[in-house]
């Protein structure tokens, strides 16, 4: 009787973990978007749309907000419990300026319980809250900025950064977007490689949570993922997290426009190696052509201001010339007959000093009742006493 009575913990056992694994089997999420189509299971807002398999949050237009949601909702935490699934999500965006519009202002990878654009705003709240509503708990809002406009009402710590929030624009950390190359730790600010979000470039960015651990990652698109993220923030989601949650992207203009895309996405709560299937060469590029160098603006302001300093230099010039023709003038005017006849004419009184050597008494020649009689050399070699 006590060894039949031992046997059924082994088998409980393993019936639980059947369970555990059916149940993780059944809550397991797993996407790769390679471009999109319009068949896509996306739900798009305001000006989002698909268009050449690209997902654009944002065009032209002042003042606008574009979101887009993978369409049915995700579990995000272990009903009636504290436990947060871990997830890892990969997507390579592209912020891309118009010419000759100054861009502004974001987008943002986001978790949220609703649909819709209902309670945001634009420009500086990049479509994610509003005045009322930023720094709310009942949001339930968790996201990643990538900002490129310094707010002070949210403590921006410049113009170009990656910022993680958690129901507040207000970021728990914020960093330089950018990288470190992967013989560095981090440790050293040197090594670090700045990347400008709204140059048009193409970005792959990891953004895992894990036990309480959120990372993230980005560099150029194509190039191997860094070991060091540039944020790596521990935090616990519980309280933010509802059992199930939207995941997507949300963005803004303001008066400053700016083009936001998203040309490949991957999500998981299962595979933290699915990014690996993302196509991350081949993709097109929305970097500006730059301008002939005969076009370019500083090339212009440069011949403007050099045209203007030789001019300068030219009207100095000639007002030097036309004094010291007048001065020539004014001279041969109080000339007598007699030096009109012989020459030197008249000397200065600074010529005369310099010719005696500030009359010297090695060039004293003569003294009369009237004062000294000096020699002198004047600066073309003629003499004089």
């Amino acid at each position: 009787m006590k060894e039949t009575n031992q046997h059924p913990k082994p088998l409980l056992l393993l019936i639980l973990l059947s369970a555990i694994l059916s149940l993780r089997s059944a809550l397991a999420v797993d996407f790769v978007f390679n471009g999109f189509d319009s068949s896509d299971m996306l739900l798009l807002y305001s000006n989002a749309t698909v268009e050449s398999r690209i997902l654009t949050l944002t065009n032209s237009t002042n003042f606008s907000i574009g979101r887009a949601l993978y369409k049915s909702k995700i579990p995000s935490k272990a009903p009636n419990s504290s436990y947060v699934y871990p997830f890892s999500t990969s997507f390579i965006f592209s912020i891309a300026p118009y010419k000759n519009t100054l861009p502004g202002h974001g987008m943002v990878f986001i978790f949220t319980p609703v649909t819709g654009i209902e309670g945001t705003s634009s420009s500086q709240h990049l479509g994610l809250f509003n005045r009322t509503n930023d720094d709310t708990p009942s949001n339930h809002v968790f996201g990643v900025e990538f900002d490129v406009f310094k707010n002070e009402e949210f403590q921006d710590i410049n113009d170009n950064h990656v910022g993680i929030d958690v129901n507040s624009l207000k970021s728990v950390k914020a960093h330089e977007a950018g990288y470190w190359p992967e013989n560095s730790d981090g440790s050293d600010d040197k090594d670090f490689k700045k990347l400008k979000l709204n140059s048009g470039e193409n970005y792959q960015v990891w953004i895992d949570c894990k036990d309480f651990l959120i990372n993230v990652t980005m560099v150029r698109a194509g190039m191997q993922r860094p070991r060091t993220p540039i944020l790596s923030v521990p935090y616990n989601l519980s309280d933010v997290f509802e059992d199930e949650m939207f995941v997507g992207f949300t963005s803004s203009t303001g008066q400053l426009v700016e083009s936001h895309k998203v040309l490949a996405w991957s999500f998981s709560n299962s595979n933290f190696s699915l990014s690996e299937s993302l196509i991350t060469s081949g993709l097109p590029s929305f970097v500006l052509p730059k301008s002939p160098i005969f076009k370019s603006k500083g090339f212009i302001a440069g011949i403007v201001v050099g045209g203007l300093f030789v001019i300068g230099v030219c009207a100095l010039f000639s007002l030097f010339l036309i004094k010291r023709h007048r001065r020539l003038a004014r001279e041969r005017e109080n000339m007598e007959d007699w030096e009109l006849e012989f020459w030197p004419h008249r000397i200065t009184y600074q010529e005369i000093e310099a010719a005696t050597k500030s009359f010297g008494e090695e060039n004293v020649i003569g003294v009369g009742a009237n004062g000294k009689v000096y020699k002198g050399v004047l600066a073309g070699g003629q003499r004089l006493q």
